[in-house]
């Protein structure tokens, strides 16, 4: 049981609620017992339905959305992103030969500077997005032949 003080009017009543069962609550005031009998709530003609939003797509600074390109058809391995983010730089070219470990793309996700490698030595046959551009994860960054 909870228990309570109340000043009504100048009057100190002790308040204890116990159990409710099928909306009659025990209630005792003052050491006398009490059964309190509570309203149902009407029962709303109003249906809330709690749908999903979908989400935005993600914006470059000029207000553009990007929606990730697919693939292009060419002969190459895909560079994607391992996560979303904003592309900061591209410290590459088309036509650079690259080893794995080079870094090809700076991307910042959740404030952070993440460096995206090239994965296999190769030569850079195409470079799919730009600085500044916001990626969806497994959005195709880079593609090396």
């Amino acid at each position: 049981m909870k228990e309570y003080k109340y000043k009504i009017n100048g009057n100190t009543y002790k308040v204890a609620v116990g159990d409710i069962d099928d909306n009659v609550a025990q209630v005792e005031v003052n050491g006398v017992p009490y059964k309190v009998e509570l309203e149902k709530e009407a029962a709303s003609k109003v249906k809330v339905v709690n749908a999903p939003r979908p989400s935005a797509a993600p914006r470059t600074a000029s207000g553009e959305k990007i929606i990730a390109k697919p693939a292009p058809t060419g002969t190459g391995d895909a560079v994607k992103a391992p996560l979303p983010g904003v592309v900061l730089s591209i410290p590459v070219k088309v036509g650079d030969t690259v080893k794995a470990a080079d870094t090809v793309l700076m991307l910042e996700a959740m404030k952070m500077e993440n460096a995206i490698h090239a994965g296999r030595d190769g030569k850079i046959a195409s470079i799919n997005v730009a600085p500044g551009d916001s990626v969806l994860e497994g959005a195709v960054l880079i593609t090396i032949a």
